[in-house]
């Protein structure tokens, strides 16, 4: 897919950039803490889930007021803030809808509040990683000391946060989420945009939703504990929870096939096919190849000019993110058109 860039402006005058990418129905998405349409779109794992996820939809993404492309708001982050950035890229894409809206980590309590204000609008709400109020996801001294660390030392911040969101990731991923957070926002924009999502509090919005809900939490998710997930769901008349096996908040970490294709299967598309290399980084592509192939780690090292240890541990984190047990399996994967 190829997004198109475009943008609005609220009704203070702050423009809101957003990007369109493939075909048919409207899907927008509600993005988590920190935005950059650009940067996330130029990372592979990132931008293979969300292509992936919206095979055979029109995916409309934004960033947050302050956050990527988006212009600086001079009104305090808040989530009325965030629910009328919400507002103004769906008016400017789907007018009148309606429309089906994904909602990530923050972004799940702003979709809900969303569907909520607006139910003709909304036709389903997938909620990933969400949570009700914000005080609930750590205690006062934990909020305190995050949002101090950010406002203080904001590469030390965004490092352990990283290492809350991503514990999964290798080295290289880290080194370049860490990053992305930076340049995506100011410190003063992150602080601000945290605070928000630890000051929300929507529950008594859930009720009004009217639009088929699904919810979506793994179960050892570190920044959004499981509980948070399940009094989302149970606040939601007939809402739906699943819950996935893993510890990544973010969605395109960890099993994101599988994350991929319950959000596939809830909106009524079929599984996704090829879509699982889209988890995979461009090297762990190369390496699952070379796998299949019948390669061992010391041939894949010197054909990729690698060390050895480092095609070692490609070949268990791609077991690992495609819940594969054996080298067999992977090439049996590889070879029956994973990619």
């Amino acid at each position: 897919m190829k997004q198109r860039l475009a943008s609005t402006r609220l009704a203070d005058g702050t423009e809101i950039a957003y990007a369109v990418a493939g075909q048919g129905p409207l899907l927008v998405h509600a993005p988590g803490w920190l935005t950059h349409l650009e940067l996330s779109w130029a990372l592979p794992v990132e931008r293979g889930f969300y292509e992936t996820v919206a095979r055979g939809r029109t995916l409309v993404r934004y960033d947050k007021a302050g956050c990527g492309l988006s212009g600086l708001s001079t009104r305090v982050p808040s989530l009325e803030l965030e629910v009328e950035a919400l507002a103004a890229v769906v008016a400017a894409t789907a007018g009148a809808g309606p429309v089906e809206l994904f909602g990530a980590s923050m972004g799940a309590a702003v979709a809900a509040a969303f569907a909520a204000d607006r139910p003709e609008v909304v036709s389903r709400l997938v909620l990933y990683g969400g949570w009700v109020r914000g005080r609930d996801l750590a205690t006062a001294a934990t909020r305190a000391h995050v949002l101090g660390l950010i406002t203080e030392q904001w590469g030390l911040g965004s490092d352990v946060l990283t290492d809350i969101f991503a514990p999964s990731a290798d080295a290289a991923s880290r080194t370049a989420f860490g990053a992305y957070q930076r340049e995506a926002a100011s410190p003063q924009t992150a602080r601000g945009l945290l605070a928000a999502a630890y000051e929300l509090d929507i529950t008594d919005r859930l009720a009004r939703i009217t639009a088929p809900t699904l919810v979506l939490h793994r179960d050892r998710d570190r920044a959004a504990p499981l509980e948070q997930g399940r009094a989302l769901a149970a606040g939601i008349p007939g809402a739906r929870l699943e819950v996935l096996p893993g510890r990544d908040h973010l969605p395109y970490l960890g099993d994101a096939v599988a994350l991929a294709a319950s959000v596939r299967r809830f909106l009524g598309l079929p599984p996704p096919r090829g879509g699982t290399t889209a988890a995979l980084t461009a090297r762990q592509q190369q390496v699952a190849a070379l796998v299949a192939q019948g390669l061992t780690n010391r041939q894949i090292a010197a054909e990729l000019t690698i060390t050895e240890r480092s095609a070692e541990s490609h070949v268990e984190r791609i077991r690992d993110r495609l819940d594969l047990r054996s080298r067999s399996q992977l090439a049996a994967w590889w070879t029956a058109g994973g990619r």
